[in-house]
């Protein structure tokens, strides 16, 4: 598929053999080149790919650095730190390691660039969410740059693990770019109040991880009032009622992904609370234990200004 002027592809094969002008690979932040990607590359590379890395480490874990490719077929190999000596990764690493890699290729002023799944390898992280928060960190990157880069790739080396990342990333972008349209993206929360000092979060399945407040797109042809009840209905099983718009949010920056402006709605609710398929977690919350969660996006201030209006609520 084509955003503006670049390509993206997903494909299955060896990325030490690929003739991007660099490939990318997944660094610890000492840029020590040990086994998986990182391995393959200073075997079939030579060791001064090594040699050039380790002279411009350690670096912080989530920046990028370039080094020659020796004997590849590439002309840099960009090294991404998704990791620290610990090899353990998340999604702000794999989303800041990615991200950087790409302004690098732009400072690189290439024309190609290709991605192994970032943190899937010794970093264990799930094919699928490395391969949506990657397609986030491309359409993010591509939408607010003028890219020299025409061609990116996402370069698995099994079937199982193409099929996966050909899921997350080109279904993922078709449904974004197609559907979606260029945004700013529309989205409905509501806070679900099961009494005065009680509500209704949800913990994503889907990155940005983290808990939220039940809510979602704005299909086309939908009323915020009908989105909210049904983003609701599918993560909780509850069906809202007494229905009082909140707030709307339109910080830029309020989700990681892409611009959103979202409007927030008080509700009470029926049916028993339950889990839906978007929601890997329900949990009712005392007001006064949320502050103690991990939220997603700018969920925690708005439940934070939802408790000064019902204290003022109340005086």
């Amino acid at each position: 598929m084509k955003i503006r002027n670049t390509d993206i592809k997903v494909i299955e094969g060896d990325i030490t053999q690929l003739e991007a002008d660099a490939i990318v690979n997944a660094a610890n932040n000492k840029l020590v080149m040990g086994g998986g990607v990182a391995g393959a590359i200073k075997k079939k590379g030579g060791r001064i790919i090594e040699d050039e890395a380790v002279k411009k480490g350690p670096i912080k874990v989530g920046e990028a650095v370039a080094t020659s490719a020796g004997n590849l077929a590439a002309k840099y190999v960009i090294h991404a730190a998704t990791m620290g000596m610990d090899f353990k990764t998340d999604e702000v690493k794999i989303r800041n390691s990615c991200k950087n890699s790409l302004m690098l290729a732009q400072e690189l002023k290439i024309s190609s660039v290709a991605f192994p799944a970032l943190g899937c390898g010794v970093g264990g992280f799930p094919l699928l969410a490395s391969a949506k928060i990657m397609a986030q960190e491309v359409l993010k990157y591509l939408r607010e740059n003028e890219s020299p880069l025409k061609e990116i790739i996402f370069c698995l080396y099994d079937k199982e693990s193409f099929t996966v990342f050909n899921k997350g990333v080109t279904a993922y972008l078709e449904y974004i770019t197609q559907k979606l349209q260029a945004g700013p993206f529309t989205t409905v929360d509501a806070i679900i109040e099961i009494d005065d000092d009680s509500i209704v979060v949800i913990k994503r399945s889907n990155p940005p991880f983290g808990y939220a407040l039940p809510g979602g797109f704005v299909d086309y042809g939908e009323s915020l009032e009908d989105a909210v009840r049904r983003e609701a209905q599918e993560e909780t099983n509850m069906e809202l009622v007494e229905l009082e718009q909140f707030h709307t949010y339109s910080a830029p920056q309020r989700d990681p992904r892409f611009h959103t402006i979202g409007t927030v709605f008080i509700a009470k609710a029926k049916g028993k609370p339950k889990a839906g398929d978007d929601a890997a977690e329900l949990k009712i919350v005392k007001l006064s234990e949320t502050g103690k969660l991990d939220f997603a996006f700018d969920h925690k201030k708005i439940i934070q200004d939802y408790i000064r209006y019902k204290r003022k609520d109340a005086c």
